[in-house]
């Protein structure tokens, strides 16, 4: 007779039986969902070639993120062996890039064979160097990348612009991380002239921002700069691109001492940016240098900033360097320079730091003169830890002509004497301040207003309302005039 402990357990393994069966009952359901879903993108790209409507290329690429965390390398033998013939070429080529072993074709494979529609191939193709990209097997990737390229040059089809311009994304991707960058810079300029040709919006705004990136990689500010010159961005391009070019084209203008430009444009890419986990690294970079570039207008970032839950471990540098500059410290500031040096460095942004040491004095020169209506230019030497009193008598009289600080320099007796503190509100800030708010509101506005939609046509009709508005009138008018209405008509018109 079997005890309790013997059944506990016989009960227990049978439990986890069924939990191994529902597991795998799961995974094949899951399987079959996302074979089903790719093979309906499929239907939506014949639509988008029928109709010429780009909209269904559209959805099928916003399913790309959710089909990306569900790929296998059987999910994708098995769609790419369904959709391509048995003796395809591009198959058995795919399949080698998969190390999956293509079937012996049977009977049922001979007769289900047609023709094979270019957007879906290089849909597939896109699938595939996802999917290499996601298990890091980047030599592969490469040469698939390279060989996709050509293709769609060959094709040269404008229903897959849209597909093309993701393609172009991971071609740079793959060689970024096999630091090639540099190889591939005539392909992209070449492609981004033929997509400004055609009026291609998404890959014309995607090789922009691919080749900007390429310039930054290896430090060719003053190419990207000329590019960013002789180049338009579209409008129509997508808010993700929009984001990345505003960040680009606010580290140029950081390197070139236009702060105000460069706080403009970080703050739309932070704007831009979609908010969640996913976008973490462009969230996380563009803040870097949004608060280097904060910091050397002379402003200090929110604490809040430093907070959020995505920034604040990669923040801890900056803080430090924010701190130093708040209280105008220069001991502080170069330690958290010397204990920081790899990381900044790494960010690039180790040049604009070195630029905030003037920050920070001319911040510790405007709290002295706050706290002190006068004092000797020995005593602002041993509280800003200047080499000597000359250097501090150079540095008070920059802060004075650049309007840093309200004060006197007496160069024969060796002391700074402020004035005294005016009601800000007798001055310009004010109304500097508001303007610049005004200034964002309808910028905002004008903004919102071009992102609008509106139906195909829709200002035709009302244009021929309008019109059959104003011919009843003149006929009404015509009528009145000729005297044809008699009293009733005319009090029943009205």
């Amino acid at each position: 007779m079997a005890t309790k402990e013997q059944k506990q357990d016989k009960n227990d393994q049978v439990e986890a039986m069924d939990i191994v069966e529902d597991e795998g009952a799961k995974q094949e359901r899951l399987v079959k969902e996302t074979i089903s879903e790719i093979k309906r993108n499929f239907t939506l790209l014949e639509r988008a070639v029928d109709t010429i409507e780009a909209r269904f290329t559209t959805r099928v690429l916003r399913t790309l993120p959710s089909i990306r965390r569900r790929l296998t390398s059987d999910i994708l033998a098995q769609v790419i062996s369904d959709y391509f013939g048995p003796n395809d070429s591009q198959k058995t080529e795919l399949l080698k890039y998969l190390s999956e072993i293509e079937k012996p074709t049977t009977e049922e494979d001979v007769e289900k064979k047609g023709s094979v529609l270019p957007e879906v191939d290089i849909y597939l193709h896109l699938n595939v160097l996802i999917y290499l990209l996601d298990k890091n097997e980047i030599a592969k990737g490469l040469e698939l990348a390279n060989k996709t390229v050509d293709r769609m040059n060959v094709m040269n089809r404008r229903t897959m612009d849209q597909i093309a311009a993701r393609v172009y994304f991971y071609h740079g991707r793959f060689h970024e991380l096999s630091n090639k960058l540099a190889e591939i810079r005539p392909v992209q300029l070449a492609a981004h002239r033929t997509a400004t040709l055609r009026h291609d919006d998404e890959t014309q705004a995607t090789l922009l921002n691919l080749l900007l990136r390429n310039y930054f990689f290896h430090n060719l500010y003053d190419q990207a700069d000329k590019l960013v010159s002789k180049s338009t961005f579209p409008e129509k391009a997508g808010n993700n691109q929009a984001a990345r070019y505003a960040y680009y084209l606010g580290r140029i203008k950081a390197l070139q001492l236009d702060y105000t430009s460069a706080h403009t444009y970080l703050t739309q890419a932070i704007r831009k940016a979609p908010q969640n986990n996913v976008t973490a690294g462009f969230q996380q970079t563009t803040n870097k240098f949004f608060i280097v570039v904060q910091l050397l207008m002379g402003e200090i970032p929110e604490r809040s900033l430093f907070r959020q839950p995505i920034l604040k471990k990669a923040l801890v540098p900056y803080l430090a360097i924010t701190q130093a500059v708040r209280v105008g410290d220069l001991n502080k500031f170069q330690e958290a320079l010397a204990q920081y040096d790899a990381i900044f460095k790494k960010d690039k942004t180790y040049t604009l730091i070195l630029r905030l040491r003037h920050n920070v004095i001319k911040t510790g020169i405007r709290m002295i003169s706050l706290s002190y209506s006068k004092i000797s230019l020995r005593d602002i030497c041993i509280k800003l830890h200047l080499d000597s009193e000359e250097d501090a008598e150079f540095i008070v009289a920059k802060a004075i002509r650049d309007g840093v600080i309200d004060a006197t320099l007496d160069h024969s007796k060796g002391f700074m004497k402020s004035k005294e503190i005016v009601d800000i509100y007798s001055t310009n800030e004010p109304q500097n301040a508001y303007h610049q708010r005004i200034n964002f509101c309808l910028n905002l506005h004008n903004d919102a207003v071009k992102a609008m939609r509106f139906p195909m046509d829709a200002h035709r009709k009302e244009l021929a309302s309008a019109e059959e508005a104003r011919e009843r009138e003149r006929e009404l008018a015509q009528e009145i005039a000729e005297g044809d209405l008699d009293e009733d008509d005319e009090m029943g018109d009205f």
